[in-house]
């Protein structure tokens, strides 16, 4: 433990020197620059969630006006979905720039509104955007290799390291400065974050495990640097191992382990799923309707003794031909999700030797935007999808008469709800 004295008149020192002056300074700017921009895209995205949802149930009124087909309804009734960012979303956006969170749903197949963009295998993006969490994974350790690489060579190379010692009268001095130069970076990074923190009400938890992490890597960073900044080599030499030892962990090791797993476990396309799924559907408009029906029931027996169509058109029909498209791209877009699941899971063997990539997917995971957040929101997509289904199918298949009052128990959307599981 360093004693307060000691500790005051070497934060005292080192803040008297110019290099370290602008090392915290430049830790103060990305930091801040981050949480601001992380802040910025976070309420623009609360903004354009708030604004659409408030106009969601107009434009569907709008929409539904006049008509008195529960078929027509269900065609035209078009319903907001979304995946409102979390408190600390603005600290790790994570894949909220790639994986979607918004949806505009209705009756026809889902599997090719799901589907319509592509993810480009988002689970897999190495580390992500400009935010907080790239700052503090892969910049840090640059920062902490700069500021201490040389704390006992360049005093070595002057000649003082032995009288620096004799005067500090203890062989702690290297370990102490490092102590001090850690805490006042650290202090620099974690500042911007706790502001932002703060305005986005952020609960004391999850800053308190965010600050956790970042101190344990931070740790981890100045303890590396440390064992190699006390041998006998040049600080050059030490610059260049030490920069060499990041590279490995937040360069190499992420990207070419990437590149093994995306090689190594092949998914099909999310356009596979919706071209297989679309083809379906518009093949459907020539097949015998015997056909279709008979496939529909296989899934829903409950309807077997309404399934007859007798006209050219019938909307039991139209909705039932969706349900079979859905249900012939099943099963690509089951091992889609399977082996989405699967190579998050190899990621996360693969972050246990990168420091920088572990950290990376523990900041999303807590802020709610990593790729099991993602797929929990469109499991709520699937549920409120499926609860149409069971609303309209009675309507449907009964012929029953049309009834606006019914429409006040009409499903709703409901936001999704995850927690971060490592």
């Amino acid at each position: 433990m360093i004693p307060g004295s000691r500790w005051l008149s070497e934060s005292r020192f080192q803040l008297s020197r110019p290099a370290v002056r602008v090392i915290l300074l430049l830790s103060i700017v990305l930091s801040a620059s981050a949480v601001m921009l992380g802040y910025s895209e976070v309420g623009a995205q609360h903004a354009t969630i708030e604004r659409l949802n408030a106009l969601d149930a107009e434009a569907r009124a709008d929409a539904w006006e006049g008509r008195e087909d529960w078929g027509d309804i269900a065609y035209n009734g078009f319903h907001y979905t979304f995946d409102r960012p979390s408190s600390l979303a603005f600290a790790a956006m994570g894949q909220r720039d790639i994986l979607p969170w918004q949806h505009r749903v209705r009756m026809l197949a889902l599997e090719g509104q799901i589907h319509e963009r592509d993810p480009a295998n988002p689970e897999l993006a190495h580390l992500g955007q400009f935010d907080f969490a790239l700052v503090v994974c892969v910049l840090l350790p640059l920062l902490v290799i700069v500021l201490m690489s040389d704390i006992k060579a360049a005093e070595r190379s002057a000649g003082r390291d032995a009288l620096l010692i004799a005067t500090a009268g203890s062989s702690h001095l290297w370990r102490d400065r490092a102590l001090v130069l850690a805490l006042l970076l650290g202090l620099s990074l974690l500042l911007p974050f706790w502001v932002g923190a703060v305005l986005s009400d952020t609960s004391f938890t999850l800053t308190a495990l965010t600050t956790l992490l970042v101190v344990l890597y931070l740790s981890f960073w100045t303890w590396l640097v440390l064992r190699f900044a006390l041998s006998r080599a040049t600080a050059q030499v030490t610059v260049l191992r030490l920069v060499g030892l990041w590279f490995v962990f937040a360069i190499a090791v992420p990207l070419l382990g990437r590149m093994a797993i995306l090689g190594g476990m092949p998914l099909p396309e999310p356009g596979e799923i919706l071209m297989l799924q679309r083809e379906e559907v518009n093949a459907a408009w020539d097949k015998p309707k015997p056909v279709t029906m008979d496939a529909f029931v296989d899934t829903h027996p409950q309807w077997r003794e309404q399934s007859g169509v007798t006209r050219p058109f019938e909307w039991k029909w139209y909705y039932a031909f969706q349900q079979v498209g859905d249900q012939q791209a099943a099963t690509l877009a089951g091992q889609y999700r399977a082996g989405i699941v699967a190579r998050e899971r190899m990621t996360w063997w693969l972050s246990l030797i990168s420091p920088p990539l572990l950290l990376h997917k523990a900041l999303t995971c807590l802020a709610r935007t990593d790729l099991l957040a993602s797929m929990a929101y469109e499991d709520s997509v699937r549920d409120f999808h499926r609860a149409m289904r069971h609303f309209y199918y009675p309507l449907l298949f009964n012929d029953t008469p049309f009834d606006k009052g019914r429409l006040q128990r009409h499903p709703t959307f409901e936001e999704a709800e995850s927690s971060c599981v490592i």
